[in-house]
């Protein structure tokens, strides 16, 4: 079977990885020449929105998925015509645009910080007037990585940061208080099964993800899956996502929902039964789905504009190294590591070197 991806990043390179052992073939449409995962299988290098390009897709590939959630809803939808795509263009609907998600998220019973629509700087200034500050204004499309959005911490930021936005349809949110953040990851298979991995800890800095741990029996699993689940059978969802959650006094409210396998979930390569990887693609060609189980205790160390030593890393013990064939650049996730330990105080003092060896190269 020949499984058809939109991008060929690290997600889409790590998907193959877990791909070749169940005999399947990738073929990639990426703009990309040098798109890391392109070694990976066949390359068709062209704009995502390419006529002839997307017609060699459709004809060629069983089925379709994608590594990121801004790929253009035409692309999806003309594809989901010819052949089939997992997730359904529904997804990629809600999660590419925030205020759509926020209300989502609302109407299915899924709590979220207290939000508001902004299409010009005077509705801002007036939204501003019936929310308190600390508040974060975002753009409502193609935010990533904290790209797109702005503190306000007084009325003082309101025209710097709406200068910021260029004046793209934007949605202000109120500033959570959180004691953590975390997420959970779900597969959704064709038949409607349902698997989840432990929840995530997580850590970032910039906006950009910088640790992530396992979290066996955490108090807060049981509302995250119900949360999740949601989620899953309202979009009719098959594949793997992941719900981003704040943690306040014991409570879950949702940050964002990513249609895809999720940069928080790679300690599962070494760390869980069956990767986020493997689960993905067992949902979208219609395998039964693997043990999310964990593995030991398990936390994942991103490395962002520069590649760490290769032997001062693998000389620590119980650690892994994902080098991603990409080129250091200010910024940008070039490889990741996992370590995994036999105990919750084992891991923090495995991760710890780990943590010190990303500080060090980390010009982002």
């Amino acid at each position: 079977m020949k499984v058809g991806i939109l991008g060929a990043g690290q997600l889409a390179r790590m998907i193959a990885l877990a791909g070749y052992p169940l005999g399947l073939e990738f073929i990639f449409l990426d703009p990309s020449a040098d798109a890391c995962a392109h070694q990976l299988g066949e390359h068709l290098l062209g704009e995502y929105d390419d006529p002839e390009l997307l017609a060699q897709l459709a004809e060629r590939a069983d089925v379709v998925t994608y590594e990121f959630e801004n790929v253009p809803a035409p692309v999806a939808e003309f594809l989901a015509s010819h052949t089939q795509v997992h997730p359904a263009p529904k997804a990629l609907a809600v999660a590419q645009d925030r205020l759509v998600e926020k209300t989502f998220f609302n109407d299915i019973g899924i709590p979220t910080p207290q939000y508001a629509a902004v299409n010009s700087f005077e509705e801002l200034q007036q939204v501003m007037t019936n929310m308190a500050y600390p508040a974060i204004l975002k753009s409502r499309t193609q935010g990533y990585d904290g790209k797109g959005q702005s503190l306000l911490k007084s009325a003082d930021d309101l025209v710097a940061a709406w200068d910021l936005l260029q004046g793209v349809p934007a949605i202000v949110e109120a500033f959570v208080p959180f004691d953590r953040e975390v997420s959970i990851i779900a597969v959704r298979s064709v038949s409607g099964e349902i698997a989840f991995y432990p929840l995530a800890e997580n850590s970032h800095r910039g906006g950009i993800l910088r640790v992530s741990e396992s979290r066996a029996s955490d108090v807060m699993q049981s509302a995250a899956e119900a949360y999740v689940t949601r989620l899953l059978v309202a979009l009719d969802y098959v594949g793997v996502l992941a719900l981003e959650l704040f943690e306040v006094n014991g409570e879950l409210i949702a940050n964002e929902f990513a249609p895809r396998v999720h940069n928080s979930g790679h300690w599962t390569i070494e760390g869980a039964e069956t990767s986020q990887f493997e689960n993905h693609l067992r949902a979208i060609v219609g395998l039964p789905l693997g043990l999310t189980d964990l593995v030991g205790q398990s936390a994942m160390v991103n490395f962002i504009g520069g590649l760490p030593d290769s032997e001062k890393l693998l000389a620590l013990s119980h650690t892994h190294l994902h080098l991603y064939d990409k080129e250091p650049r200010k910024g940008r996730k070039v490889a990741h590591a996992t370590v995994r330990a036999a105990s919750a105080e084992q891991l923090a003092a495995l991760v710890q070197p780990l943590i010190v060896l990303a500080d060090e190269i980390d010009d982002s």
